[in-house]
C-alpha cells in the first residue's frame, strides 16, 4: 500500500437492493487508476463521526485492470447483528461525495503457472457467496479482454434473485458458464425465479452420481482438469472444501510438498 491515501469521488452508484450496491470510484484528480491484478482489493478510508483517525475497510475490485477510469466495488451494507459504522456511512454517500483510497493489493489473483513453470490450463471453477462474487467478475472481464482460451465456470449463491447483482452481465459473457442459485426462493425478491435453489455448495453435490456443475461442464471434475477459487463467507468455504477434499483437491493453505494446490481461498464478509 502507498504511505498516504489518495482521494477519490463516487461517480456512479446503483442500488440493487436497499442494502446492496455497485459503486464506482474515480481518483479525484481524474488520473487513471493504478495498475493492479484481477482479484486484488482496494482499501477505502472514511472520516467517521466521533473518530479522530480515518477508518479503513478493504473491498475486492469487481472491475478488471483494463478499466482505467474507475474502480468498481460490490458492497453489502452490514446491518446485522448491528449496523456497521463504516458501511452505514458509505451507504449514506451519494454521487460526487469524496473518500480516501489506497493502491490495490492482495494475493487472491489468478494462478497461471504450475510450480514447475508450465502453463496451468485447467478449467477455472469460481465459487462465490454474496459479495464474494466481486473478484470473479474482475476475473471474467479480464479473461475476456485478453482473449483467454481457459474454460471458466462461475457459481454464485445469493439469498434471493435480486441479490444476484451481476446476473445480466454474466449471462451475456460468452467466455463463461454461469450457474446462479438462491437460498430463499420463496422471498418476494425471488418472484419468478425458476433457476437453481439452495446454497452455492449444493451445485457441487452429486445428485444421481453427477453434480449440477459437472452436468454443465460435461465431465467429472478432478485436480487434473479443474482449479477452484472460493470467495465468500467462512461457512461457504468450509462446505466447499469438505466436498472437494475427498476428490483429492488440496487448498493453498495446505500445499503439497512440490508446492502445488488446486483450491485458492479468500474469506469475504
Amino acid at each position: 500500500m502507498s504511505a498516504q491515501p489518495a482521494t477519490g469521488k463516487i461517480i456512479y452508484r446503483h442500488d440493487i437492493t436497499p442494502d446492496l450496491a455497485i459503486i464506482r470510484i474515480q481518483p479525484s484528480d481524474g488520473s487513471p487508476v493504478p495498475d493492479f491484478k484481477p482479484g486484488q482489493f482496494i482499501t477505502l478510508g472514511l472520516q467517521l463521526d466521533g473518530e479522530e483517525k480515518i477508518t479503513n475497510r478493504a473491498y475486492s475490485l469487481a472491475s478488471p485492470p483494463e478499466q482505467r477510469q474507475y474502480f468498481e466495488l460490490y458492497i453489502k451494507w452490514a446491518i446485522e447483528p448491528v449496523p456497521g459504522k463504516f458501511t452505514t456511512a458509505l451507504f449514506n454517500m451519494k454521487q460526487g461525495d469524496q473518500l480516501y483510497w489506497r493502491k490495490p493489493a492482495g494475493a487472491f489473483t489468478l494462478e497461471e503457472k504450475r510450480p514447475d513453470g508450465t502453463p496451468d490450463e485447467r478449467t477455472l471453477l469460481l465459487v462465490a457467496s454474496g459479495t464474494g462474487l466481486a473478484p470473479f467478475v474482475a476475473y471474467a472481464l479480464h479473461l475476456q479482454a485478453t482473449d483467454s482460451k481457459r474454460k471458466i465456470a462461475l457459481l454464485h449463491g445469493a439469498r434471493n434473485a435480486k441479490e444476484l447483482g451481476y446476473r445480466d452481465l454474466l449471462q451475456k459473457l460468452d467466455n463463461i458458464i454461469y450457474l446462479p442459485t438462491v437460498s430463499r426462493p420463496n422471498e418476494p425478491e425471488s418472484q419468478g425465479w425458476a433457476g437453481h435453489t439452495g446454497r452455492v455448495e449444493s451445485l457441487l453435490v452429486p445428485n444421481g452420481g453427477t453434480s449440477e456443475l459437472e452436468r454443465a461442464l460435461g465431465y467429472k471434475v478432478s485436480p487434473d482438469n479443474s482449479f477452484f477459487y472460493i470467495c465468500g463467507y467462512q461457512g461457504t468455504i468450509d462446505s466447499v472444501i469438505s466436498i472437494l477434499q475427498p476428490l483429492g483437491f488440496v487448498s493453498n493453505r495446505n500445499k503439497r510438498k512440490d508446492g502445488s494446490f488446486d483450491i485458492k481461498i479468500e474469506t469475504y464478509g
